[in-house]
């Protein structure tokens, strides 16, 4: 840090005091900039967090006072610039008959729409003025703060309002909840002010203004302001008034703030209340037969508020002018022996970051959707959200505190872009800037302070270091010394009472958790780190398919205390939705826009996609930090005879669950019924005998137990019989695969063939054309795959990526020579080199087959030649069959997509769906669909004919109705158009997917590295 300032009075007010000196944009200043003429900027541009606007409050849903929404259709005016219009519009009589209509809350920038050559025609047809833009750390504007451009696209909007029948008269405030990214506000006439800090509420007193009919509300809205440098957050660019406008009733005596403080003492039970206010009132909780005046404390006996049990009060605040609804949850947060600690306990977050994000509407989200985003997230075993980068709309809150999740409530702050220049100009390190850091602050502290679920408060993400994160960290100690302090961007956690980081390996964070991790210059400062408990902010990458590793970092949480869990990056795809010429939907990123600068689907990076439907890492996140752990709990490594069961909640025991057993032999259940689990503490275990199960006729098969872990009873997140956990565990061993006998010779047929079996080959080749009379292409070694989001790496990531490697070795583009095509007695032997062009690098490959009268089998066997830098992406073979094959069933994992580190999710099945269901629609098409662990696999026709193909080892099962040449092409999911075959790869082996689109690669046990290998295929007809 390079400095500290002393922390503002609480309640200082907005109104802009005379401007001074250091406040104008000064050549003395700023060496550099000899050429800049002293000015004074136009209000968007200067330092300030705005002029007019009431001190900020806490935010409550409901009162009895009156309030008025103002939402619905609005007249708009879209200009090119700040100053192409002037302020006439704000006048009551104003004509806007030629204006547009613009729903509200919204953003202007979505009404746009693509045109015939798929070319985007933003709003007024104007693409510089009326598109959306994504950048993840780069300003989409030159950096010169605090001036923006002159193209600044700027809507002027006007609304028309009657007051409801019996408003009265006397005081009321116009509310705004969003708009970015700066605005000015007029209500009949009469300007109120200016704001900026665009995901933080703004108030305005318009009592005095209101009329019982024809009130005239204009706002003028800039796209690119000062506060613009402060909200550079990994997110689209979409201006507009998107969060709630209202009008707001406030009687005399009416509660201008309130504060509670709700604390509870885990060795006595007791909960202590204390509710601050102003005007002073009586704050009354029935369920705990309190009556207290405001100030006063009491202390009684509670259950407390947990993200496991999150029990709320209701109770009631009243003043002599209004009554407000109280929701009290009793909770502690300490940061204590090394450890952050609610009620006296470690707690681990098992969490995701979130955007604000619609696929339609963009950041305006409707309590319907802030709900079903919380349902999914609790079904899915999530316990925390981090309110990337700024505080979300409070009923998010809201319901976070009704469903549990812990919550890190972030500023409205980032200034990333400064990183490129080596963070010269950084308003955080700027004293100029400090009153708008400030005010962001207050605005989060004081709208969110009443919320249980917040137990920490982050003063931001990614702004380097420096004075204005000081002085926020001061007022915010000063203001709530109740919930400990978040930052990420300081390593040495100055300003902070936790130790957080992004995207640390697996290797760094077990040195973090053995507290052993690289030594800061400062002694003092290290000191102090060392004994501050660790989370990782963000991890796992979430981008495209996967994120891998998963499984390891968990293991990591478990083992050391210190490590407290972390932030999966994050929860939703910012996909926007929109519509090809023909009408097909597909999900916009960056660049499709006409953007001149964009970071593509960087953009898309969640465990949901757009329309919120889980994608396989979702499934896997939900498997991997489940609360209870099921395992085998026999002695030895044999047949699993009994159970074991953890209990991995932080607070609650199991007495909520009930645990079912199921018996299966070959994927078909031979008997089930329930397990007496004690309702054990958090951190007990249990091994419990499984029971006795005859396993009937033809039991030769491979047989599992299946033990899940299901809601006894409806909770407020899931009904009654819902999975919170599962593990799979092996009945016998698992029998030994036996090949076929070879009973059938190669011999010559009509037309330049081998017949084998049921094979016909082409006798030059080498290479199967029919399988019992159904044409087949293939197969052949294949090592490549359409790279995903990890693949590709992110552009900072260390040489080499995967991607970038893989096709400077050519391995998108293999060449194939067969060497020899030899007949003997009982065996077809095709001897081939696979090999890229221009390079001495080659995999020498023998293809041997043998057959019975109905039943076809391949070995293959894969020899290295050359020293190969890296690993392959795939080993396997690929092959095309007839596309009327259009179901397949398997035995092996799913019913999802695994691969080598995302396969924690598939458990062991027999499974059924349409080739087409196979697919993983990832924004950006790339490699995925991959079934892991499959003994064997049967495509078939709506008749029951087709082939069945098994495999020795197990295998990794792909079909698709297109290449993987097409597939690496697409660039969204509407390029991707079927063919007539389709398209089988069957693996050996496959790289892991790890999380380099942004965090760590593959780990090392996961790298598919260049070896030899073989492996066998079984191909059989079914008529």
């Amino acid at each position: 840090m390079t400095g500290t300032s002393q922390h503002a009075p609480h309640h200082t007010s907005n109104a802009r005091p005379p401007r001074t000196a250091d406040e104008t944009d000064s050549a003395s200043h700023h060496p550099g900039h000899q050429d800049r003429q002293d000015r004074i900027p136009p209000y968007y541009e200067d330092r300030s967090p705005g002029s007019g606007a009431l001190p900020p409050r806490a935010w409550y849903a409901r009162s009895d006072a009156d309030r008025l929404s103002l939402h619905g259709t609005w007249r708009f005016r879209l200009s090119a610039s700040a100053t192409a219009e002037d302020d006439a519009f704000a006048r009551p009589d104003f004509d806007d008959a030629q204006w547009q209509d613009l729903r509200v809350p919204g953003h202007w920038v979505l009404k746009g729409r693509f045109d015939s050559e798929g070319s985007y025609e933003g709003e007024g047809g104007a693409r510089r003025s009326g598109a959306p833009v994504y950048t993840n750390t780069a300003y989409p504007f030159p950096v010169d703060p605090p001036r923006v451009p002159d193209e600044n696209p700027t809507g002027d909007h006007r609304h028309v309002f009657d007051l409801p029948e019996g408003w009265g008269e006397g005081p009321a405030v116009l509310h705004f909840g969003g708009v970015e990214s700066c605005a000015r506000v007029w209500l009949n006439g009469q300007e109120l002010g200016h704001f900026k800090g665009s995901r933080l509420p703004h108030e305005f007193e318009v009592g005095h203004l209101l009329r019982p009919r024809r009130n005239v509300l204009a706002v003028r809205v800039h796209q690119w302001s000062s506060g613009s440098y402060l909200e550079d957050q990994d997110q689209w660019w979409l201006p507009g008034i998107f969060r709630n406008v209202s009008v707001h009733r406030r009687p005399e005596g009416s509660v201008v703030d309130h504060f509670v403080h709700a604390g509870f003492d885990h060795v006595t039970g007791q909960g202590t209340l204390r509710v601050e206010c102003e005007p002073g009132g009586r704050v009354t909780v029935p369920a705990l037969g309190l009556d207290l005046a405001t100030g006063e404390s009491a202390s009684v006996p509670v259950h407390p508020w947990t993200a496991e049990r999150p029990h709320l009060y209701d109770g009631e605040l009243a003043t002599a002018g209004e009554r407000i609804p109280l929701r009290i949850g009793f909770r502690t947060v300490r940061v204590e022996d090394g450890l952050l600690k609610v009620n006296g306990r470690r707690i681990l977050l098992r969490g995701v970051n979130r955007h604000e994000f619609h696929p339609r509407y963009g950041r305006t989200i409707g309590p319907e959707t802030m709900r079903r985003d919380l349902l999914l997230m609790k079904r899915h075993n999530i316990n925390a959200v981090r309110t990337s980068h700024y505080p979300p709309h409070p009923a998010f809150l809201d319901l976070c505190d009704e469903l549990g999740l812990w919550v890190i409530d972030e500023c409205d702050l980032e200034t990333h872009g400064f990183a490129q220049q080596g963070w010269r100009d950084n308003p955080v390190d700027d004293e100029r800037w400090e009153p708008a850091l400030l005010d962001r602050a207050r605005r989060m502290v004081e709208r969110d302070k009443n919320h249980p679920a917040v137990v920490l408060w982050s003063l931001g993400n990614e702004c380097g270091t420096g004075r204005g994160l000081s002085a926020m960290a001061a007022w915010m100690r000063e203001r709530d010394p109740s919930r400990p302090l978040h930052y990420e961007g300081d390593r040495s956690c100055a300003d902070t009472d936790v130790y957080s980081r992004m995207y640390a390996d697996h290797a760094e964070v077990e040195r973090i958790g053995q507290r052993a991790e690289e030594p800061l210059s400062d002694p003092v400062l290290d000191a102090r780190r060392r004994e501050l408990p660790f989370i990782l902010c963000e991890y796992a990458h979430a981008m495209g398919n996967g994120p891998g590793g998963l499984s390891e970092y968990q293991r990591l949480f478990e083992a050391y205390e210190r490590c407290q869990g972390g932030f999966v990056w994050e929860w939703i795809d910012h996909g926007l939705r929109q519509l090809t010429p023909d009408g097909e939907v597909f999900h916009a990123y960056g660049g499709d826009f006409g953007e001149e600068l964009h970071d593509g689907n960087f953009v898309c990076d969640g465990l949901v996609f757009p329309d919120r439907v889980p994608s396989p890492g979702l499934l896997e996140f939900k498997k991997v930090i489940e609360p209870v752990r099921i395992e085998d709990g026999t002695d030895d490594d044999g047949a699993a005879s009994a159970v074991r069961i953890t209990n991995l909640y932080d607070f609650a025991d199991l007495g909520h669950l009930g645990f079912h057993w199921r018996y299966e032999v070959a994927g078909e259940g031979r008997g089930h019924g329930w397990l007496e689990v004690p309702a054990l503490a958090p951190g007990e275990s249990a091994v419990l005998k499984l029971p006795t199960v005859s396993p009937g006729e033809g039991a030769d098969g491979e047989a599992i137990w299946t033990v899940r872990a299901v809601l006894d009873e409806d909770t407020a997140w899931a009904p009654a019989g819902h999975e919170v956990a599962w593990g799979q565990l092996p009945a016998a061993p698992r029998p030994a695969v036996s090949p076929p006998a070879a009973t059938a010779a190669p011999r010559r047929g009509e037309g330049n063939v081998i017949v084998l079996g049921p094979g016909t080959f082409d006798a030059s080749t080498g290479a199967l054309g029919y399988l019992d009379g159904v044409q087949i292409g293939g197969p052949r070694l294949d090592v490549w795959r359409a790279p995903t989001d990890n693949d590709e790496a992110a552009p900072w990531q260390p040489e080499p990526r995967p991607a970038t490697e893989w096709r400077r070795l050519g391995l998108h583009r293999m060449r194939h020579r067969v060497d020899a095509v030899e007949t003997g007695a009982d065996a077809l032997v095709v001897r081939t080199r696979v090999a890229p062009a221009g390079s001495p690098l080659a995999l020498r490959t023998v293809y041997r087959w043998t057959a019975q009268r109905d039943v076809l089998r391949l070995e293959l066997t894969v020899d290295p030649e050359g020293d190969w830098p890296g690993p392959l992406p795939r080993l396997g073979v690929r092959m095309s069959v007839c596309g009327s094959l259009g179901r397949v069933e398997w035995f092996g994992g799913g019913p999802g997509e695994g691969y080598p580190d995302t396969r924690a999710a598939a458990r062991v099945g027999r499974w059924s769906m349409p080739v087409d269901a196979l697919q993983t629609p990832y924004v950006r098409p790339q490699e995925n669909g991959a079934r892991p662990g499959v003994r064997w696999a049967q495509l078939t026709r709506t008749d029951g004919s087709g082939m069945r193909i098994e495999g020795d080892p197990d295998f990794f099962f792909t079909a698709r109705r297109w290449s993987a040449e097409e597939l690496t092409a697409a660039r969204h999911t509407t390029d991707l158009r079927p063919g007539e075959d389709l398209w089988l790869h069957l693996d050996h082996a496959q790289h892991g997917i790890g999380s380099q689109s942004c965090g760590p690669g593959v780990l090392p046990q996961h790298r598919l590295e260049v070896a030899p290998a073989r492996f066998s295929f079984v191909f059989s007809s079914l008529r």
